[in-house]
């Protein structure tokens, strides 16, 4: 596998829209007109979170993981292992500089979710922070991946996103994150790593998943009950793995089709209000 070839394959192209998906939501209900969605700001954004974002933020996870990860399957087949690339690095340094210039050209009521978004997405893997070897806070942290979608619409509106949309978004992307997590379990444990998933086991994580997806349909259901019965979904797959006795490992690889149906529902729902409101 050539080098470029293994960079990519490390951004995870299969989660590229868990990053540039939030953005497109955001723009969806912060644009003004349909002009807006084309406005060079919200291109710049997707650009940014549909590729380097993810070079950034799962290159930094692979090289500082190196030595857990060679107790983990999925590097053998859905991802790579950090093996000393040059190339690896100089692509997160690249991707973490050109999120420096977005702050630089975003409006400021933006500068926050930008900001916040580099430093979780950096202290998540590397040291001394490390938030990923904390139970709880590596869940807590995980909340960076709706500061794209938040950055989005603050930039387009001129103005924060709703807060009840912040904590359902929050809440959401943690209870995603610790899903991930579970097929990392074992992996996890023999190399010594504490996460939330490792604490708690599987059936109690599932459990925490489903607890944080239906606090999630609850804030967003004071926004608007539509947006609330959609989220419903996760906590009902929850429901439904366990039922049917679905291992973890297989259900994991549906979820990027799921959330990719859930986010075009929610961006029809903002660009349906933005046209006829």
């Amino acid at each position: 596998m050539s080098e470029i070839r293994r960079l990519l394959k490390r951004s995870r192209p299969r989660f590229w829209l868990y990053l540039a998906g939030p953005v497109i939501v955001g723009v969806a209900y912060g644009a003004a007109s349909v002009g807006d969605l084309f406005a060079p700001t919200a291109v710049a954004l997707f650009a940014y979170f549909l590729l380097p974002a993810n070079v950034f933020l799962y290159g930094i996870n692979d090289v500082f993981d190196a030595e857990i990860d060679r107790e983990n399957p999925k590097k053998d087949e859905h991802e790579v292992r950090y093996e000393g690339s040059r190339l690896a690095v100089v692509a997160v340094g690249v991707s973490a500089l050109l999120g420096a210039l977005l702050l630089a050209v975003l409006p400021a009521v933006a500068v926050p979710y930008m900001a916040a978004f580099l430093v979780l997405g950096a202290a998540y893997s590397a040291p001394p922070v490390r938030f990923k070897t904390r139970p709880f806070l590596d869940s807590l942290s995980n909340g960076l991946y709706v500061l794209p979608g938040a950055a989005a619409y603050a930039a387009l509106a001129g103005t924060h996103p709703p807060t009840l949309a912040l904590v359902g978004g929050w809440l959401w992307t943690m209870a995603m994150h610790t899903f991930s997590a579970i097929p990392d379990i074992e992996p996890d444990r023999r190399a010594g790593i504490r996460t939330t998933a490792t604490v708690l086991g599987e059936s109690k994580t599932l459990a925490y998943c489903a607890g944080c997806w239906l606090l999630a349909a609850g804030a967003f259901g004071v926004l608007d009950w539509r947006a609330s019965l959609l989220l419903l979904v996760y906590p009902a797959l929850v429901v439904a793995i366990r039922t049917a006795d679905v291992a973890v490992e297989r259900a994991y690889w549906w979820y990027p089709a799921v959330n990719a149906v859930v986010g075009i529902v929610l961006t029809m729902g903002g660009l349906w209000g933005m046209v006829y409101a």
